[in-house]
């Protein structure tokens, strides 16, 4: 799979990479022989960066990623996050981004993925209550000590990054990005990382699922699956967002590739890395082969007819999600 450099400080990952959270949290249950299966394959497939964060599980997530590289730390690149509060026994707690918290954890999560280092670390969520410049200068000397390779931040908006950027300079910004979800486009985002050099990581590039088009009807998801509460998947909001589905799918299939193809294609278009989240690995492979698709000029004019920038239905999370977004 080809290689792209992510941002302008050395990092260098695999053009698509893996979005690790289902396995072990908010999808349902799931097969750890399965998850195991599935990321052995995306390395074979030539996908090298995992992401990962303490709150998957609580912790589950990054032992999991613990097990399934051991013996392969040289071979994969390994993103994790901090910031979203975590008791030692796993209870959740409010967001916290003070130095003291991000020193307890980075220790925490290489003790739980059993590594010397990390090689991308995200502040996961903003802490309002914390200058953004104490919360990167703690990053920064994570960097300084070799624990953390690069820093990141998520959900950030264009005066937080700046503000961040100019502390210690950000390697990459994961925020939600996709055919669905084009809000970067519209509150300068994408323009400010592009502007300092610093790198995208689009998180749910499949619209959390729906845009594979294999979801037809909300019962398709298991009972705890948090999808059931999400706004673009309720009410009259699902209904809007199958059909703009079906008009990219239109799309794709001139193509001769599956929407969830044409999806992953275009986020790789727009210049960002995407992470598609899966255990499966019938769509572990057809996401990887998304790798490779070329998009032409008619290509794209033709997915921004079928889904112009605010097309989808409905709030990506409910109301105290969004509220902890664009800090």
């Amino acid at each position: 799979m080809e290689q792209r450099k992510l941002g302008s400080q050395g990092l260098t990952v695999s053009v698509e990479g893996l979005g690790c959270m289902g396995m072990s949290a908010f999808y349902g249950p799931s097969d750890e022989a399965e998850n195991l299966s599935t990321l052995a394959r995306a390395q074979e497939l030539g996908i090298n960066f995992f992401d990962t964060a303490e709150i998957y599980g609580p912790f589950k997530n990054e032992q999991l990623l613990a097990r399934a590289f051991k013996g392969k730390r040289d071979n994969v690149q390994i993103a994790t996050k901090v910031g979203s509060e975590v008791t030692d026994a796993g209870e959740r707690l409010a967001v916290n981004g003070t130095p003291d918290y991000i020193f307890k954890a980075i220790d925490r999560s290489l003790r739980h993925l059993q590594t010397d280092y990390v090689d991308l670390y995200y502040l996961h969520r903003i802490d309002p209550k914390v200058a953004i410049e104490e919360s990167i200068g703690a990053l920064a000397e994570l960097v300084k000590a070799g624990k953390v390779r690069y820093i990141g931040v998520s959900e950030a908006s264009p005066a937080t990054l700046r503000r961040a950027h100019k502390v210690h300079p950000l390697t990459a910004l994961q925020t939600e990005y996709s055919l669905f979800e084009r809000t970067p486009e519209e509150n300068d985002v994408l323009s400010t990382i592009r502007e300092l050099g610093i790198g995208f990581v689009s998180y749910s590039p499949l619209g959390r699922g729906l845009l594979t088009g294999q979801i037809k009807k909300i019962d398709d998801l298991a009972a705890d699956d948090f999808r059931r509460s999400n706004p673009r998947w309720t009410g009259d909001n699902f209904a809007k967002n199958l059909a703009l589905v079906d008009r990219i799918n239109a799309v794709a299939a001139k193509k001769g590739v599956t929407a969830g193809q044409i999806a992953l294609a275009w986020t790789i278009a727009q210049g960002t890395v995407p992470i598609p989240g899966t255990r499966r690995l019938k769509y572990l492979e057809e996401n990887a082969d998304a790798a490779a698709i070329q998009l032409s000029k008619d290509d794209l004019a033709a997915l921004e007819d079928a889904a112009p920038v605010g097309a989808a239905a409905g709030d990506r999370y409910t109301a105290p999600g969004m509220a902890g977004l664009n800090h």
